[in-house]
């Protein structure tokens, strides 16, 4: 049976109002600090790069600074790479991957739950009616670890969009965190070129990336994302293709 939300416990009640005042709060309080610097308009990766500038000089209190930045790249959609390649000029491969994992983890989860307690009533009416599409979505929950890893595994799939749409999904939240385990492999290789980068500012140059040791690890990566695509891809139409089949059955069976 489809279930349009999980239940409305009192914690869900708080989430579904503080997060999406949070998310406009956070998305309010950033924007005209975005647009000061830039004489054209709001320059995404110059103010990144201003603001890992900003965190390299704040001592300890930087992996606070450093973490929030990484989650408001994260529900605004801003380009987490080049906070992510930051991460290792300003804190080292080992600190730089940790304190990435922590910001994405915890900004690709306010997205899922924005996503979740804003969008899903609307999906949720919009499927709830179709039992094939309200069947696949039953199955992509029952899966969603091993989909959500697999996604997080692979390049081809947006970060910051997919964040959004899982939370539209039936993957319950547990999956989807533990899940984020996929992005340990790409955190770690893209925190590493950060940190041959030397620089904040040839952060987005390629500079880093002409290092035969880090175009060694971008294909690895790369071949490891290919073959998460095609196995995430294969997976999914199977869970769907047998997910139609039960519904079929069951209106066969229903007599409609």
């Amino acid at each position: 049976m489809f279930s349009p939300k999980p239940p409305q416990t009192a914690i869900a009640r708080m989430f579904s109002i503080s997060l999406p005042l949070l998310s406009w709060f956070l998305l309010g309080a950033v924007t005209p600090v975005l647009a000061q610097d830039s004489p054209v308009g709001f320059n995404p990766q110059l103010w990144l790069q201003q603001a890992l500038q900003s965190i390299q000089d704040l001592g300890t209190l930087g992996i606070l600074a450093f973490i929030g930045l990484y989650i408001i790249a994260t529900v605004a959609f801003l380009p987490g790479s080049i906070v992510t390649l930051g991460g290792g000029v300003v804190f080292g491969v080992i600190f730089g991957s940790l304190y990435v994992f922590i910001g994405a983890v915890l900004g690709s989860t306010l997205a899922f739950l924005i996503g979740r307690y804003l969008a899903r009533d609307w999906v949720a009416g919009k499927i709830a009616s179709n039992p094939k599409f309200a069947a696949i979505d039953e199955a992509v929950g029952r899966e969603g670890f091993k989909i959500v890893f697999l996604t997080r595994l692979s390049p081809i799939f947006p970060f910051n969009l997919l964040n959004y749409a899982y939370g539209v999904t039936n993957v319950s939240l547990k999956d989807y965190v533990l899940g984020s385990l996929g992005m340990i492999p790409g955190t770690i290789m893209y925190v590493y070129i950060g940190s041959l980068a030397g620089s904040l500012a040839t952060l987005g140059t390629g500079a880093a990336t002409a290092d035969p040791q880090a175009e060694l690890l971008q294909r690895i990566l790369q071949i490891i994302g290919f073959i998460a695509t095609v196995a995430v891809t294969i997976y999914v139409t199977r869970i769907a293709r047998n997910a139609l089949a039960e519904s079929v059955g069951e209106q066969v069976i229903k007599g409609e």
